[in-house]
């Protein structure tokens, strides 16, 4: 009788903590479903506007959003960016956005050039620079050329532009302005609808901005010549390129050989270059856009304006 009474006494402490783990397990249900927002899925889910990736500006303090993409494709607001300039009306001041988009696209004869989000041509500005990037159009000349601008957080929308080539520089009066290869972009006042180029060649100073941020309808022989010091007499057969100025063990490093043209693994990433004799450097794969020959190691590629721009090399 005692050894029955001690069963049921056993039984009856299983069922009360068997009641007890279950009531636990279900509040922590409820508390992760809590976590979750609307749909319940918790810390796992990703949020529709999570940016594609995010970039530090020229200044170090912009924090840009760069998604893959059109606006419309990203469902922008109506009336907002790039939209907030209707067609048929001068860009004459510039305006802070809250997005920009970024297409290469056709207009005129340009092909490619860099439009907005609403088709007009952006423009790029000789007296300016690219390494280190800098706006000289200030005053009266941004009037006519109206600076693309963002605000800190802004969204730029990139459609046939690499995210690595583009950019934000700070300008003299505080503002931020998007750059293209380095180069800031800027809107023609002249420029009534889509598709208008009447900014092009003006004073020879101000072209389209191709994808590259190199000129838009210039020929590939108006580009510098390279100097008679830089030809290629001892030419190098592979190459150590190095994320990091000053051939930094800090930073990834990725090895090019071969003979002839050769595109590298990771483009757009180089700082410094090991090298034993010579080689050229193109800016896009398969040695096209701009290039630049050195021989040598180079322990700093933006003394050259080189920097972050090596997608292929040729060798021999």
């Amino acid at each position: 009788m005692f050894s029955t009474d001690r069963r049921a006494s056993g039984t009856a402490t299983l069922r009360k903590h068997i009641a007890y783990f279950a009531s636990f397990a279900a509040a922590g249900a409820l508390l992760l479903s809590a976590c979750g927002g609307e749909d319940g899925v918790g810390a796992a889910r990703t949020p529709d506007s999570a940016p594609s990736s995010a970039t530090p500006g020229a200044d170090g303090s912009m924090d840009l959003a760069l998604k893959s993409g059109t606006a419309r494709q990203n469902n922008a607001p109506a009336r907002t960016g790039d939209w907030a300039n209707q067609p048929g009306e001068a860009a004459s001041r510039p305006v802070q956005r809250k997005w920009v988009q970024l297409s290469a696209a056709r207009a005129g004869e340009l092909d490619p050039v860099v439009v907005n989000g609403s088709g007009f041509t952006l423009y790029r500005f000789d007296k300016d620079t690219a390494s280190p990037s800098k706006s000289t159009c200030n005053d009266a000349c941004a009037t006519t050329w109206p600076p693309v601008l963002v605000d800190k957080g802004s969204k730029i929308f990139v459609d046939g532009v690499n995210a690595s080539d583009v950019g934000v520089v700070r300008r003299d009066d505080g503002t931020r302005q998007v750059t293209v290869g380095g180069w800031p972009v800027y809107r023609f006042s002249k420029d009534l609808k889509p598709g208008d180029t009447n900014g092009q060649g003006v004073g020879g100073t101000w072209f389209g901005v191709r994808p590259d941020g190199q000129k838009a309808g210039a020929p590939a022989e108006d580009e510098p010549a390279e100097a008679p010091d830089q030809a290629q007499a001892a030419p190098a057969s592979s190459a150590i390129l190095f994320d990091g100025a000053g051939f930094s063990d800090d930073e990834p490093a990725q090895g090019v050989a071969g003979e002839g043209c050769q595109n590298v693994a990771r483009p757009k990433v180089t700082s410094s270059i090991s090298v034993s004799g010579s080689m050229k450097l193109w800016s896009s794969p398969d040695c096209k856009g701009t290039s630049k020959v050195i021989n040598g190691d180079v322990a700093d590629l933006s003394t050259l304006g080189f920097d972050n721009r090596i997608s292929s090399v040729t060798f021999g």
